[in-house]
């Protein structure tokens, strides 16, 4: 006699069947938002504030579902299956905001490799109740997947696998085009109501998981050049030879908005009162270089500026869509700190703003440096309104010097400060602070007079620093290169209405050429006396063989500052960026400036080889380049 009767079998018209695919995804969906690092009651209040969010999250579980229930021929088989994908995402979702403060990527998967390698650097704690929960109803699905089947498809063309198959492919087809589509909008994504729209785990936590995962899909890509070969971009990869450089420290500093727009005529200022003092002294000095980098966005990307300069790859070259070159990196790259560091230098970044802005907290670590030191690190900072001070930035920078002089290592440093960040309102500095009127000899509109005494404040703090830092590093016996660059020019009203009462011409092109003023902003690089004996300077100047106007893009600051100090061939990779600039000083999405401009701005066929080269070698590092740490 068999003691185990078997389960009575339920046949699901289809009808029936689509009202549980829906029930099972809402339960799949609620799962994988309450699986994320915020309480379900916020989640709750959030979906009842704003339905949209239901669906959005919600459409995405579903079609996967029915791409499982159509393969496996049962719609609780298929929840089965979705729930245990779903889950297994939104925990690795939760786990990896917990441990870096970064949400899971479509991309990520790629990088599993180094997922597995990396998990073993943290102290992890498992949701071991969500992971409980996650398997529990996967069992429960598996189980009503037993007790109710199917009912026979009305045409019988349909049955078997053509049907389930069928069935499957429009349903991941119908995913992907809402991935392409609505799930790409960035206007829907920046409609979406959140309390911190530029920290992504806040986002991904308020606005759900499974509609910020299908966005992330469309945002932050790397296209591959067109004839791009892995072989030989990795035999590019050779003749690494470091230790040639003299011990020289060099401090590089991008002040925000940093520029020289009151040097424009329509500005009269005086020696007396001259905003730039001392950046228009050092111009002068004799163991200086001064000139213009073209950084790659107007009024915005700090971080694409900071990219730029210290991996010599270029933000607007990575894709044909903005995109933000932080975030794209998400790997071991090479830099200006691995090279310094297999010198012996300490290595270290400054900021004073929080760490996940940007992904700075990770993406300095792939980019190897020592030392990270952000906001919540800082002792008792100055703050000017609600701004870190540029000369509160100044003090941590002698400190670092201080320290890493007394141990008897060479310092490479690197600060992004933040004093001068947008908007230039009356209250930026708080409502009783006093800014000196603007020395101006064009018409101004009270809104744009505003914004330029709050601005130019703002500049006036910025060039004290530079002064500051030339002091102290003039009175020091060691020898120290300083390297100071704006990040990009200021927003100056809707329309750029402060540019046009200025009369600075910011987007306009002429004859065929495209205007790059919106781009250009001042650098400076400053050698003390004992760096200059040690580099041999006018000789070391000299050799760099500058453009006459000392124009160059942002992405060769930081190769030109290592052959400056005798580094030109440690790296082979900043060794030709060398060459690329000797070549086309100025390359701005399809703008080239060649050194002899006279020539014209069309490229030659070798400079094209030489920038096919340089984003076919870009993309290798980006995506396969193994680093050797």
């Amino acid at each position: 006699m068999n003691r185990f009767q078997p389960l009575p079998v339920r046949r699901l018209t289809l009808p029936w069947s689509l009202l549980a695919a829906v029930l099972s995804a809402g339960a799949v969906t609620l799962l994988a938002l309450w699986c994320q690092p915020i309480a379900i009651g916020s989640v709750l209040g959030i979906l009842l504030r704003n339905p949209l969010l239901i669906i959005l999250n919600g459409l995405p579980v579903g079609l996967l579902l029915l791409v499982c229930a159509f393969l496996l021929r049962n719609v609780f088989y298929g929840a089965a299956l979705a729930n245990f994908l779903v889950g297994v995402l939104s925990v690795a979702n939760r786990i990896k905001i917990e441990v870096r403060d970064e949400p899971v990527f479509p991309r990520d998967f790629s990088l599993l490799k180094e997922a597995f390698s990396a998990a073993g650097e943290y102290s992890i704690a498992y949701p071991v109740k969500f992971i409980l929960l996650i398997f529990l109803l996967t069992a429960v699905f598996l189980f009503l997947g037993l007790i109710f089947k199917p009912a026979p498809c009305p045409s019988p063309r349909l049955r078997g696998w053509k049907g389930s198959l069928l069935g499957a492919a429009g349903s991941l087809g119908l995913l992907a085009l809402l991935i392409v589509t609505l799930y790409a909008s960035d206007g829907l994504y920046n409609s979406l109501p959140t309390s911190n729209p530029y920290r992504l785990s806040v986002v991904f936590n308020e606005t759900g998981f499974p509609y910020n995962f299908c966005h992330q899909f469309t945002t932050y890509l790397v296209d591959k050049p067109q004839n791009f070969n892995k072989s030989q971009a990795e035999s590019w990869e050779t003749g690494d030879l470091p230790g040639q450089g003299a011990d020289v420290s060099v401090i590089m500093i991008m002040d925000e908005g940093f520029s020289d727009i009151t040097d424009a005529a329509a500005f009269a200022y005086g020696a007396a009162d001259d905003p730039l003092a001392n950046l228009h002294a050092l111009q002068k000095s004799p163991h200086a270089i001064a000139g213009h980098l073209v950084v790659p966005g107007f009024a915005g990307g700090t971080a694409n500026t900071e990219f730029d300069v210290l991996t010599g790859m270029q933000t607007n070259a990575l894709s044909a869509t903005a995109t933000s070159a932080m975030r794209v990196v998400n790997r071991d790259l090479d830099s200006l700190f691995r090279v310094f560091s297999r010198d012996g230098y300490h290595t270290s970044f400054f900021h004073p703003g929080y760490d996940w802005f940007y992904n700075r907290e990770n993406v300095y670590r792939w980019l190897g440096a020592e030392e990270t030191r952000f906001i919540d690190e800082m002792e008792n900072p100055d703050y000017k309104g609600t701004w870190v001070t540029d000369d509160y930035m100044a003090g941590l920078i002698e400190d670092a010097f201080r320290s890493s002089a007394d141990q008897g290592l060479p310092l490479f440093h690197y600060t992004t400060t933040i004093q001068n960040h947008m908007a230039y309102t009356i209250d930026k500095y708080g409502e009783e602070y006093t800014f000196p009127a603007v020395q101006t000899n064009a018409t101004l509109s009270p809104d744009t007079e505003t914004q330029l005494a709050v601005y130019v404040e703002g500049v006036r703090d910025a060039d004290a620093m530079l002064g500051r830092l030339t002091d102290y590093f003039t009175g020091r016996k060691e020898p120290v290169v300083l390297v100071f660059w704006g990040d990009h020019l200021p927003h100056l009203g809707d329309g750029q209405l402060g540019y046009k009462e200025l009369g600075i011409d910011v987007f306009s092109a002429t004859e065929g050429q495209g205007n790059l003023t919106a781009y250009k902003t001042p650098y400076v690089i400053w050698a003390n006396d004992a760096a200059a004996e040690a580099l041999d300077w006018d000789n070391a100047v000299q050799a760099l063989d500058l453009p006459e106007d000392r124009v160059i893009s942002a992405a060769y600051l930081g190769a030109l500052t290592l052959e400056l100090t005798g580094r030109r061939e440690e790296s082979p990779w900043f060794s030709f960026l060398n060459e690329m600039r000797r070549e086309l000083p100025v390359v701005q999405n399809q703008i080239c400036v060649p050194m002899d401009a006279s020539a014209g701005m069309t490229p030659t066929e070798a400079q094209t080889r030489l920038l096919e080269k340089w984003r076919n070698w870009s993309y290798y590092k980006l995506i396969y380049k193994d680093v050797a740490k």
